[in-house]
C-alpha cells in the first residue's frame, strides 16, 4: 500500500537470496553507549488467602551518578509496572509511553498463570523497561528511578503520597478534555499528517494482526491432524509385512514434517504476534498522544477567542496566554522528537519481524 510506502520499504534493491536477508539489510544508527541495563527475569508465584500473583526480578546495572550504587535487584508484580506507565503518562502527556501487555495477554491462546503466559509477560515487561531506559526523556523520570530501585516497602509508601507537581499537570490536561469539543482550529499540519498516518497505520496493523492469528489457528489445526497420522501408519506396517518399511518410511516423514510445523507456530507465537500485538497498542497510544496534544491546543484556542471577546482583564489573559503558548510549542516538540523515534523503530522492528518470518518459512519448507 502506497500509504505505508515508506514503513516497508527495503530499499531500492532486494537481495536475490531471501535466505542473505537479515545479513543483507544493515540498520544505520545502532544504539547508543549506554549506561542504563535492566533484566526482567525469575518470576514467581505468591499464593495469598484473598489473591494468586506473579513477582518478577529486576535487576538494575548502571554507571550514572543520580544512582547510589551501580546494581540493584527489586522484585515487581504486574500492577508496580502498571503504577509506573501511569506516572510516566501523568509527568509526559505528550510523549510515547511504551505499552504494557494487557491483564490477559493473547487472550484464549494461553491459559493465565501457565508457564507460556508467564514467559510471554515477562519478556513483554522486559521490553517495557528497556524502552523506557532507551528514551532521552523517560529514563530521567524520577518515579523510574524509584521503580527501578526501591523496595517493597518503600515502593508502596511512595505510591500512598500525593500526586505532585508533574501528576497534577497531567491531570489539568485530561480536565482540558471534558472542555474541548470538535475539530482544532489551529492544528498544524505536521499533527494532521500524523493524526492521519495513524488512522491508516492502526487499520493496517488490526489487519495483520488478523491474518497472523488466523495462519497460527490454521496451522495449529493441521499439526493436530497431523499428529495422528504417524501412530496409524507405524501400527498399520505391524500387520502388512510386503510394504511394512514403506509405512515405516512414511510415519517418519509425518513426524518431522510435525516437529517442523511445531517450530514454525513457535517462531509465529514468539516472535510475529506479540509485535504486532504491541503495535495495535502503541497505535491506542499514539491516537491518545495526539488527542492530549489538540487538548492543549484547544485550550490556547478558546482563551485567544475570548481574550478577542473581552474588553477587561486583558493582562491577565495574555499571561494566560503566554504560558499556554510555551505549553503548547513544549508539546509540540516533545511530540515531534518523539514521533521520529517511534517511527523509526518501528520500521525497524516491523523490517526484522517479517524478515524473520520469511527466513523461518524458508527453514520449513527446506526441512
Amino acid at each position: 500500500d502506497t500509504s505505508l510506502a515508506e514503513v516497508n520499504s527495503f530499499g531500492p534493491s532486494v537481495p536475490i537470496s531471501p535466505s542473505s536477508m537479515i545479513n543483507q539489510y544493515k540498520f544505520e544508527d545502532g544504539p547508543e553507549l549506554r549506561d542504563l541495563f535492566i533484566t526482567v527475569d525469575d518470576p514467581e508465584s505468591h499464593v495469598t488467602a484473598i489473591e494468586t500473583f506473579i513477582t518478577y526480578r529486576v535487576v538494575t546495572k548502571t554507571t550514572r551518578g543520580e544512582f547510589d550504587s551501580s546494581e540493584y535487584e527489586v522484585r515487581r508484580r504486574y500492577q508496580d509496572f502498571l503504577w509506573l506507565k501511569s506516572k510516566l503518562e501523568e509527568a509526559h502527556p505528550t510523549l510515547i509511553i511504551p505499552p504494557l501487555p494487557e491483564k490477559f495477554i493473547m487472550k484464549g491462546m494461553m491459559e493465565r498463570f501457565s508457564d507460556e503466559f508467564i514467559e510471554t509477560r515477562r519478556k513483554a515487561l522486559h521490553k517495557f523497561l528497556n524502552r523506557i531506559a532507551d528514551h532521552p526523556t523517560l529514563t530521567f523520570n524520577e518515579d523510574f528511578k524509584i521503580f527501578l530501585t526501591a523496595q517493597a516497602w518503600e515502593l508502596s509508601s511512595h505510591k500512598k503520597q500525593g500526586p505532585g507537581l508533574l501528576s497534577r499537570m497531567g491531570q489539568t490536561v485530561r480536565a482540558v478534555a471534558s472542555s474541548v469539543r470538535g475539530p482544532v482550529k489551529n492544528r498544524p499540519e505536521t499533527f494532521t499528517e500524523m493524526n492521519n498516518y495513524m488512522e491508516t497505520f492502526s487499520q493496517k496493523i488490526n489487519l495483520l494482526d488478523k491474518i497472523a492469528h488466523r495462519i497460527y489457528k490454521e496451522e495449529r489445526e493441521y499439526f493436530n491432524e497431523m499428529k495422528e497420522y504417524g501412530p496409524i501408519h507405524t501400527l498399520w506396517s505391524a500387520s502388512e509385512e510386503d510394504i511394512a518399511e514403506s509405512l515405516k518410511g512414511i510415519a517418519s516423514s509425518i513426524d518431522r514434517c510435525c516437529r517442523a510445523t511445531e517450530k514454525r507456530m513457535a517462531g509465529l507465537s514468539e516472535h510475529l504476534l506479540p509485535i504486532l500485538h504491541e503495535y495495535i497498542l502503541y497505535s491506542e497510544i499514539l491516537m491518545g498522544v495526539l488527542k492530549r496534544r489538540d487538548q492543549i491546543q484547544g485550550e490556547l484556542d478558546s482563551k485567544v477567542d475570548a481574550l478577542a471577546n473581552k474588553k477587561t482583564e486583558k493582562d491577565l489573559f495574555s499571561e494566560e496566554i503566554g504560558k499556554l503558548e510555551d505549553k503548547v510549542e513544549h508539546a509540540n516538540n516533545a511530540l515531534k522528537a518523539d514521533w521520529d523515534r517511534w517511527k523509526k523503530n518501528m520500521q525497524w522492528d516491523m523490517r526484522s519481524t517479517f524478515t524473520n518470518v520469511a527466513e523461518n518459512n524458508l527453514r520449513y519448507y527446506e526441512e
